[in-house]
């Protein structure tokens, strides 16, 4: 099962972590969609995905589709890689 939340013009604050953590308690993977009002390009999606990788650690991977990031987490630590062979 994949979950899907926004991330809006507030970014990234703690509280959206927080509640990151706790929808990877219910679930593996984690579809957030980057609205409008938080990016100007795709690079905007590339550096939010950065920075959620920083603060969540090694057990978890991103992957950028657009303006869509969908974010794995790992039993084991995926230290060192970006993009995520997985299948849905």
């Amino acid at each position: 099962m994949i979950r899907e939340i926004q991330l809006g013009k507030n970014g990234i604050t703690e509280h959206f972590v927080e509640s990151l953590l706790v929808q990877f308690n219910k679930v593996q993977t984690v579809k957030i969609s980057v609205l409008r009002s938080a990016r100007e390009n795709k690079e905007d999606v590339k550096k939010y995905a950065d920075q959620l990788l920083t603060k969540l650690g090694e057990h978890y991977t991103a992957k950028v589709i657009g303006f869509t990031i969908i974010l794995k987490k790992w039993r084991r630590s995926q230290a060192g890689k970006s993009d995520m062979p997985f299948e849905e």
